[in-house]
Parts: C-alpha cells; structure tokens; sequence
C-alpha cells in the first residue's frame, strides 16, 4: 500500500507540472518517441474493444504549412464576424490572436480522428459506438504519454476546418477530426500560464 501511496504522489507531482505552450523549438525529435507516445494512446479503453480513433501525425512542412493556413483563414473570418469590432475597440492586435505560428514551428502535428463506423470481413458497415467517450480517453493518455516524454503539447480544436483538413490529409468518410496536438520540445523562451487547479474539494465528492 505505502509503494502505490507512494507511487500514486510521484504521479500526480508530474502530472502537475503540465502546462499548455504555444511556442515550441523546432528541434528534431525522434519518431521512435512518437510512436511509443501513439501506441501509449492506444491502449486506452474503448467501447465493445472498437478501438475507434487514427492519429495522423504530420512532419511534412508544406502539409503542416497547408493546415496552418486554413485554421488562420478560419479564425480570422470568425474573429472579423463576431468579435472583431470589439477586439479592436480595445486596442489589440488581432493578428496575435489567429496567427498559429506554432503549427509550423513545432516538429509534430498529431491530428486524432474518431471512427463513426468501420467494416467488418464481409465489408458490412458497423457502427463505433461510444466513439466519442472512447477517443476523449484515449485522448487523454496521449496528452499524459508526451508529458512523460518530456516533451510539451497545445490542444487545438478547429472544428469549422474539419472538413478542409480531412481532405488534405485524405481521410476517409467515417473519421471526423477530433483533436489537433502539436508536439515538441518548448522554446528556450516560452512562456507558460501561472496557473493554479481547483482544490481537491471542488473536484471530488465522497459518499
């Protein structure tokens, strides 16, 4: 019991230090590290054992430059539409805003899709469900397997250009783009938030 009391505070202390960073070297990381970080991914839970989720990871410049330029595009017009008049009422430089550097600065871009449906032997379409619950978990220990690896990451979710970077990526019908995560290793100058976590009251409830 002491060993797993001991182990579980050991876990949590890592865990603890993660932190969401936008600006990343673009130092090389060896793909042997992505690829363990995946196959970690992949063995979390999933419903009926479908295991319904694909990781696209994109080291291409031009691609991750072809995915940057559609999320840009995207928020720039969302910004202009609905909030655009009042970011600049006050003053700030929009272009800090929807500018993603970071989509081409960092080594890795880890695209995860979920599977609506899949095909069995007799190329009978089946349906994935839970696909959503089962990739957010598996999305999880993927976040916590590049922690671990010393590396930092950036959860993204640019939904409205789903359907642009399927196609870039030549996705399949069936998969729907859940979570963008570029990953590398921090700037020597990167900032993170000086953030603090609910207390352990608010968050838990005994019975």
């Amino acid at each position: 019991m002491e060993e797993s009391e001991a182990k579980s505070e050991e876990y949590y202390q890592l865990m603890d230090t993660r932190r969401t960073v936008k600006y990343f070297s673009p130092d090389h990381i060896s793909f042997t590290i992505i690829q363990n970080i995946i196959k970690a991914a992949g063995t979390a839970p999933s419903g009926a054992h479908t295991e319904p989720w694909t990781y696209v990871v994109v080291c291409d410049p031009e691609v991750k430059m072809q995915i940057r330029k559609i999320i840009e595009l995207d928020e720039k017009q969302c910004y202009a539409q609905r909030t655009g008049q009042r970011v600049n009422k006050i003053g700030k430089n929009t272009d800090s805003i929807w500018k993603k550097d970071y989509l081409t600065t960092a080594p890795y871009l880890i695209l995860v899709f979920k599977q609506l449906y899949s095909f069995q032997d007799d190329s009978k379409k089946k349906m994935n469900f839970y696909n959503e619950m089962s990739v957010a978990i598996a999305a999880g220990i993927l976040l916590t397997a590049i922690h671990y690896a010393g590396l930092v990451s950036l959860t993204s979710t640019p939904l409205n250009s789903e359907n642009e970077i399927r196609k870039i990526l030549n996705r399949p019908k069936n998969e729907r783009l859940v979570l963008l995560v570029p990953v590398g290793y921090p700037a020597e100058n990167a900032t993170v938030p000086d953030l603090s976590r609910k207390h352990l009251s608010d968050i838990m409830v005994e019975i």
